[in-house]
């Protein structure tokens, strides 16, 4: 079971001065999930090399058993540091993507050309795919086969407005999650904010919020061990 995980390059939190990056919690705990299942895990990232961490997300109040863990994984932090360029991957490598979240992901991947077309070759050749908290934001210029946004007609959630709002990052991000997913034509759905919530339609996997990252990679374990 190889597993691609694909992670944001960008650090600038809009105009407010602010760093941001990937957030520790979504790469963390689904890459456990995977490692302790067996899986051969490649990182990539726009830039390669080392990725922003949210440094939000390195904050005692955020910090889970799987945190934890991979600040004392000498070899995780080494594999983080050294992710190899998005654009250097391929699809006929891996048997599924996964996409941490944090907010950076809202300005690169999600206009990334090669990481749209990098969803769009899994999809296409029967993969899974997985996006959690604000990556589903990444899906917005994703098409499917036929040509439609993939998440049209398909059961997705994603980081709520009101998750968005209790940050208080409404007015910064470059767009809300919620709306946009809705506005491709997705069905959302979602659960009360920062519960663990995820959404699985055929090859496509959305979690809500950080707290659903494990429950999103096991639903993918699930889906590529059946």
């Amino acid at each position: 079971m190889k597993v691609l995980m694909v992670l944001t390059s960008h650090d600038k939190l809009g105009d407010t001065g602010h760093k941001t990056g990937f957030w520790l919690e979504e790469l963390a705990a689904p890459y456990y999930a995977f490692k302790d299942a067996g899986a051969e895990i490649t990182l990539a990232s726009p830039l390669g090399g080392n990725p922003p961490l949210d440094p939000k997300s390195n904050e005692p109040d955020f910090q889970t058993e799987f945190t934890h863990r991979f600040e004392a994984d000498s070899a995780a932090k080494a594999q983080l540091a050294t992710t190899v360029k998005l654009d250097s991957v391929s699809q006929a490598d891996f048997d599924a993507v996964f996409y941490p979240g944090g907010h950076g992901p809202l300005w690169d991947l999600a206009e990334d050309k090669h990481s749209i077309a990098l969803i769009e070759s899994f999809f296409a050749a029967g993969k899974q795919v997985a996006f959690v908290c604000h990556a589903p934001g990444v899906l917005r210029h994703v098409k499917a086969p036929d040509g439609q946004p993939l998440v049209a007609g398909r059961k997705v959630t994603g980081f709520t407005n009101t998750e968005e709002a209790a940050v208080g990052l409404t007015d910064v991000v470059p767009f809300l999650v919620e709306d946009e997913l809705i506005a491709k034509g997705g069905l959302y759905s979602k659960a009360a904010d920062w519960s663990s919530y995820v959404v699985t339609d055929g090859l496509l996997i959305t979690g809500q919020n950080p707290g659903s990252s494990e429950s999103t990679a096991a639903q993918l374990i699930k889906a590529l061990t059946k």
